[in-house]
């Protein structure tokens, strides 16, 4: 019987960890970093999605509490976390799937997204049984996770925005 290590449950709680570097004050104007940002109904990472923005949109700051920021983009308002806007608006270069063009804009993390079937058709192909059950239960650590464990670990490590 192979024994497989506990999950690393810091990889799914990365993207809240980011450092803001910028101090964005009422009345400034911020960037969304990301392909997809959540306006929050209040400054909390498992709170209620009041809407959605684009990446590269324009954000009007409307308050600041710690490492979170009241914004709106016109219509809709909410709260995100401040690692994930920018001061700077940035590129918009992109291919069809919204990711970076060059190798130098694109995390790894994205750039292997595309692999997981392959990986799955080759272990399959070459009779690697072992690789293709190593992949399901990755996949099914992953999503044994809750939102709950994420709160927890973020707060009994003081990071994102419980610093």
């Amino acid at each position: 019987m192979k024994v497989r290590p506990a999950p690393f449950r810091w990889r799914l709680v990365v993207l809240l960890l980011a450092a803001t570097g910028a101090a964005f004050s009422a009345g400034s104007t911020a960037y969304t970093k990301r392909y997809e940002t959540n306006l929050l109904a209040e400054p909390s990472p498992l709170a209620t999605v009041n809407g959605k923005v684009r990446f590269a949109s324009k954000l009007k700051v409307k308050e600041a509490r710690g490492a979170w920021l009241r914004v709106s983009d016109g219509a809709t308002s909410g709260w995100v976390f401040a690692g994930n806007i920018s001061e700077a608006k940035p590129e918009e270069k992109a291919g069809t799937d919204q990711l970076g063009l060059s190798a130098s804009t694109t995390t790894a993390t994205a750039a292997a997204r595309p692999l997981t079937p392959a990986a799955s058709d080759y272990a399959e192909r070459r009779n690697l049984g072992d690789a293709r059950g190593d992949l399901t239960w990755l996949n099914q650590q992953c999503h044994a996770v809750t939102s709950a464990d994420v709160e927890k670990f973020l707060q009994e490590k003081k990071k994102g925005e419980f610093q």
